[in-house]
């Protein structure tokens, strides 16, 4: 009788993943890697080693895809922004074009805290006080126009209006509130690095900011201008 053989499954066929695909997951790595290395061991001690160490990319593909350190410090941002934006996005998608004001700033400031008070806040703050620092120790008035701050205020001044477009405020009055919910917002955030711990106050402020966003954005046309 011949010796029987125990049955095998036929290998796996592989899906050969796209350069473009290759190329995705190498930089989504590099990202991941400065993220974890900065809320680790702090911005100034993520050298290039560091983030090759910890991504298992070596330093030159890196900087094939980036540049430099301070490109993927920019990427970092972007992600994280982009990353806000759509959960901005998606929650009020989910709310439909009819939400009232109220539901919408309350999607609005939730949806923020998500990003300030998410694990990663820490990284991208970080890295916007350097930024800060170099600006201010820069003479260039052309390195002062293209500072991240800037450009992610910009941002979020561009999604502002796209949820709120029909709210009679001026663009000072309006830049005003969009100032004082990032400074609130970013406060509450940093408190709560300090304190290492969840804020057991966090729903009653973030009402609190809900209520005063509510009260300025009804009352009408800016009457903030200074006489």
């Amino acid at each position: 009788m011949a010796e029987s053989k125990p049955l095998r499954l036929p290998p796996r066929p592989r899906t050969r993943r796209t350069q473009a695909q290759r190329t995705a997951e190498t930089r989504a790595r590099i990202l991941a890697a400065t993220v974890e290395s900065i809320l680790e061991v702090g911005l100034p001690r993520t050298t290039a080693a560091e983030i090759s160490r910890r991504s298992g990319v070596t330093w030159g593909a890196a900087q094939h895809h980036f540049g430099s350190k301070d490109g993927i410090l920019g990427a970092v941002l972007e992600d994280s922004f982009n990353r806000f934006a759509d959960g901005l996005n998606a929650a009020f998608d989910a709310l439909g074009e009819e939400a009232s004001l109220h539901k919408r700033i309350d999607a609005f400031v939730d949806s923020a805290w998500e990003h300030f008070g998410g694990a990663d806040y820490r990284a991208t703050f970080e890295i916007l006080l350097e930024d800060s620092a170099a600006r201010r120790a820069a003479a260039s008035k052309e390195e002062e126009a293209t500072h991240w701050q800037g450009e992610l205020l910009e941002a979020w001044t561009r999604i502002w209006r796209q949820l709120f477009p029909d709210l009679a405020v001026g663009s000072r009055r309006a830049k005003m509130l969009q100032h004082l919910t990032i400074s609130t917002l970013s406060g509450l955030a940093s408190m709560q690095l300090l304190a290492g711990e969840a804020n057991p106050f966090i729903a009653e402020e973030l009402g609190v900011l809900k209520r005063a966003l509510a009260a300025e954005l009804e009352s009408g046309p800016d009457r903030s201008k200074p006489h």
